[in-house]
């Protein structure tokens, strides 16, 4: 099996012409080397993979690391130089999104000294990303690992969610369970809106009580072995309205509109029309967001199941589908399930319920 290192410099266009690849992005070092640290430098020559940390981290770097020789340093601006000289490296293609103008000129400085030149186009951006985008094996297994404990935690819920509880009193109690389960920790903060601010989709939890006929729309997701998994349920409390059913149901129909456009060959956004068709003929003007996105080492990865994302899904990319309607002041409906594209279509990765679930 070919290393992250040989997959990127193969995924370069060939009329690019460079010497060496930096990664100093916290999600980026983490993929091609497969270590976490908060020192972390990982520069790729023709010859070598390196990874580049501090002291406190060089003893686990050297364990966990894959596919690079570790170094740490004093001064990584004295062992960039190094390495940037050993392996006579005069383009360096960097990475423009993840770095600051202070960061920049910080590189070219240090380049000059060395007699290279930085890169700042969109070259290793692209790169990165397509190789991130299809999913290894391995990943889709810590994915799975990861979407596991979340389907647990909706479970366990369901029936603690009783009037007179608070959406941030619920919040915790899934996140502790989540950590208690095998989770390295939450996904991103996790979110419970019950009733009217149900319809902000990404609202805070708070102290609102929980009341008989509540709409409540928890967005959840667990991280494990680095990996995120992302999945949002609605369910109401004692009763739902003839409206409320109404929502939901078209919500449902949006969503599996999606998910039967998903497969390798579609254009990202084919999928984000047949979920937002539905819903624009009922709720013109309630479905803000996209219907998806990406998930990985990050919860919100590329492509996206947007208007504009002109992207074909191949198989191993793993994206959420997730329309939603928000009705200002009233309440709020979202469903959403994480899927893997395959040749054929999608496996769906979610396995909770999302047939309307009043408790």
């Amino acid at each position: 099996m070919q290393t992250v290192s040989q997959r990127l410099w193969q995924t370069l266009p060939q009329t690019v012409k460079a010497d060496a690849m930096l990664f100093h992005s916290g999600a980026n070092c983490r993929y091609v080397s497969g270590f976490s640290s908060s020192a972390h430098t990982v520069l790729l020559t023709k010859e070598e993979t390196y990874f580049l940390t501090d002291f406190r981290y060089g003893e686990a770097a050297r364990k966990h690391c894959q596919d690079c020789i570790v170094m740490t340093y004093e001064k990584l601006e004295k062992s960039l130089e190094e390495l940037l000289r050993r392996h006579a490296c005069k383009t360096i293609l960097m990475e423009r999104s993840a770095t600051t103008l202070a960061q920049m000129e910080w590189f070219d400085g240090l380049f000059q000294k060395a007699g290279a030149k930085a890169v700042w186009d969109k070259t290793l951006d692209d790169a990165i990303r397509q190789v991130r985008a299809v999913k290894t094996p391995q990943e889709l297994e810590n994915i799975r690992a990861a979407q596991a404990i979340t389907d647990a935690a909706f479970t366990y819920i369901l029936p603690r969610l009783q009037q007179g509880r608070t959406e941030r009193e619920i919040a915790l109690e899934l996140e502790f369970y989540m950590r208690q389960n095998g989770a390295d920790g939450v996904a991103f903060d996790l979110i419970v809106v019950s009733g009217e601010n149900g319809s902000q989709c990404h609202g805070v939890p708070g102290e609102r009580r929980l009341q008989h006929g509540d709409f409540v729309t928890m967005d959840i997701g667990a991280k494990r072995y680095g990996y995120h998994s992302d999945m949002t349920r609605t369910v109401a409390i004692g009763s739902a309205s003839r409206e409320q059913r109404k929502v939901y149901e078209t919500v449902a129909r949006a969503q599996q509109a999606a998910l039967r456009t998903v497969r390798a060959g579609v254009h990202c956004h084919i999928v984000d029309r047949a979920a937002r068709a539905v819903i624009d003929e009922k709720y013109p003007k309630t479905f803000g967001h996209t219907t998806g996105h990406a998930v990985g080492l990050e919860i919100h990865e590329w492509p996206y199941f947007s208007p504009s994302c002109e992207q074909l899904l191949l198989p191993g990319m793993v994206l959420t589908v997730e329309p939603g309607i928000y009705l200002e002041g009233k309440f709020g409906v979202r469903i959403e399930d994480m899927v893997v594209v395959t040749d054929d279509g999608c496996q769906n990765l979610t396995h909770s319920p999302k047939e309307l679930i009043v408790v």
